[in-house]
């Protein structure tokens, strides 16, 4: 990120991070001036020039324009709403936000790219009712919200009508742009799973093939939306759909559902386990994709176990059967095993035995001991009908105040799947909150600490509807309500059982949660222009006047607490960052500031001492955030040396 990028706030840009890996990689497709080269690019492309049009391709109206809109970067922020959170001492990473969800991924960017472990999301359906979001926002010559429509009391937004000649397109670029953005955000043993119906499955699978590959799907599950059928004139639907990918499925471990009473076949000195084929089932994975996990066993026919597995080696021996992989039967795919040498070598014979099919064929198998199951392609129990979903929310408002939210169980059955317990799930298309009240119960249930981050558009509800009657103006509204009454519901139940029996040793479940609103930045210098026809220097050079101008006397009248954030925020530190008053600087207030992750130390005076010079040498490796104007020319100098790139000034 160049300088004044950095001086501006933004959050990085993706495209200019794209182009900085390209060159770093293939310096020859740039000119002397460090520009891309499209005939150098073409010449990889098509080394021999030849005019060919006729390829597989899967474009739409819009595309090009939603991809550069995903990696422009952003100069809003987020601002914690004290009053509508819950329990904020509790919170410890769990979010609410408010605001349009594109430009809010981006807020998160800096701070939680490559952080969350499962992202579930529940769009708008292009059913011809619904909206589409705008992702126009311009802080610099109009607020935001002109742009969407933004009343008094919420949000308008168009509805993509299907006599609109760019119905799907209108939908796919909506799609598109954010899951390009969610990708970022995911860990590289991340998965993404998102809900669809019948109208825009096909899109949506080919967008993911695009944005997360092919060789990433998992899966794609059925799910019973309801248990009579809605009348299609040919067919009665009684179904849904939930698309299952990975960012990397090289890296990717998913887990079992539990299984209770769960009966094993065998036991050995562990324990009860039954067993399960070593090889990899995915088509993707064979001997030229993964040579790595394409080798042989050596399996001795006559030396047994107590179970009447064959003892196995990975080194040839005489007398023993050599074993590789299945060839399948349903696809002639040579499959490949799911460990590689070295973690077999360390399970030989304990977790990893030989085993003979009732064929009298010789497998390799592995020792499960988990009281779990695979879950099915098909989700179709009357627990996670939309129903049941309707009637959840009924019963904590008492009153229907939402139509068809997904229901808690079927969301606890993808966090179960997908995440450990310390896992970052993401939500952007939040709706009413299920997926915040479905990590709250599963934290309880095992003992958790799953962090959940819900974004929602202040969508206005309608104003017949029994919500906007019950004094829920907009979606957002319901989204925290829900998750204040699903706390206030469990703090009740625990204050009952230890009412009923008291137990010392166990400590009672706490949660909660913050809620952040998408704002524009807190500081006036996000309002002023670069002129494209003077250098970067010169253009510094007068945004450093701006500031000087205009932020000297606004700064010392917001709320600090509001500063940190967006300082923090955009200099990579998650927003459940500790802050502490550093008792070593005796002229500053400086701040230590610890997020899961990371530390600095932040000063946000308008003048740096001398002393905190001097101090500041017995933490030479701790990142010092500091306003730039707070520092002179010597200033600058002598904290530059000591410091090096721990020195941000802004």
């Amino acid at each position: 990120m160049s300088e004044l990028n950095k001086k501006m706030l933004e959050t990085p840009d993706l495209n200019e991070e794209r182009l900085e890996i390209l060159k770093n990689l293939f310096p020859d497709l740039f000119t002397m001036e460090g520009k891309l080269n499209p005939d150098e690019l073409k010449k990889i492309i098509d080394p021999e020039l030849v005019k060919e049009t006729e390829r597989f391709e899967f474009k739409w109206f819009g595309k090009n324009d939603a991809k550069r809109t995903a990696f422009t970067p952003s100069k809003a922020t987020l601002v914690y709403d004290e009053e509508r959170s819950v329990n904020p001492e509790f919170a410890d990473g769990n979010m609410i936000i408010e605001g349009e969800n594109l430009e809010t991924l981006k807020c998160l960017l800096s701070a939680y790219r490559e952080r969350v472990k499962c992202i579930y999301i529940d769009p708008p359906y292009n059913t011809g009712k619904d909206f589409v979001y705008s992702d126009r926002w311009d802080e610099s010559k109009e607020d935001y919200y002109e742009h969407i429509g933004i009343s008094k009391n919420g949000v308008k937004l168009d509805t993509n009508i299907e006599s609109n000649g760019r119905y799907h397109s209108n939908w796919m670029n909506l799609l598109y742009s954010r899951l390009l953005l969610s990708r970022q955000l995911l860990r590289d043993d991340g998965v993404i799973i998102v809900s669809i119906d019948d109208n825009e499955i096909a899109n949506l699978r080919r967008i993911c093939d695009e944005v997360f590959g092919e060789d990433n799907f998992l899966g794609q599950f059925i799910i019973n939306s309801s248990p009579s059928a809605i009348d299609y004139g040919h067919i009665g639907n009684t179904h849904e759909y939930a698309v299952f990918y990975a960012k990397d499925n090289l890296y990717t471990e998913t887990y079992f559902l539990e299984e209770e009473d769960k009966i094993f076949k065998y036991t050995d000195a562990i324990g009860g386990f039954n067993i399960y084929p070593l090889y990899n089932g995915n088509v993707a994975f064979n001997p030229e994709t993964r040579p790595n996990l394409f080798y042989p066993f050596y399996l001795s026919p006559k030396d047994t176990d107590e179970n009447e597995f064959y003892k196995i080696s990975l080194d040839k021996q005489d007398g023993f059967i050599e074993v590789y992989p299945v060839i399948s039967k349903k696809d002639g795919i040579q499959r490949v095993w799911r460990w590689g040498k070295i973690k077999a070598r360390e399970n030989l014979n304990d977790e990893i035995v030989g085993y003979k099919t009732a064929e009298g064929d010789y497998r390799i198998v592995q020792k499960t001991r988990l009281t779990g199951k695979i879950i099915r392609s098909l989700q179709i129990d009357t627990l996670i009908s939309s129903r049941k979903g309707t009637a959840e929310v009924q019963d904590l408002f008492e009153r229907k105040v939402f139509s068809f939210p997904k229901p808690v169980e079927l969301i606890k059955r993808f966090i179960a799947i997908s995440t450990e317990q310390d896992s970052i799930v993401l939500d952007f298309f939040a709706g009413s909150g299920t997926t915040a009240h479905a990590v709250t119960e599963f934290n309880k249930k095992d003992g958790g600490n799953r962090k959940y981050i819900l974004i929602q558009l202040p969508e206005l509800t309608d104003e017949k509807s029994e919500a906007y009657k019950a004094g829920y103006k907009t979606i957002s509204d319901i989204t925290i309500e829900r998750n204040k009454r699903v706390i206030e519901k469990i703090e009740k139940e625990e204050a009952s059982k230890e009412a009923e029996l008291f137990d010392a040793d166990k400590e009672p479940f706490k949660t909660g949660f913050k809620v952040y609103k998408l704002a524009k930045s807190n500081f006036p210098r996000v309002d002023f222009t670069p002129d494209p026809d003077k250098s970067e220097e010169e253009n510094i050079k007068a945004l450093n006047k701006y500031i000087d101008e205009k932020e000297a006397m606004f700064l010392s009248m917001i709320d600090e607490n509001n500063v940190f954030d967006e300082v923090l925020l955009k200099n990579g530190f998650m927003l459940n960052y500790s802050k502490f008053q550093e008792d070593s600087f005796s002229k500053n207030s400086v701040y230590r500031i610890k997020d899961d992750f990371k530390e600095c130390f932040i000063c946000m005076d308008m003048s740096i001492a001398k002393e905190t010079l001097k101090e500041l040498e017995g933490f030479k490796d701790t990142l010092f955030i500091c306003l730039e104007r707070s520092l002179d020319t010597t200033m600058k100098w002598n904290l530059k040396h000591l410091l090096g790139d721990k020195l941000v000034a802004f």
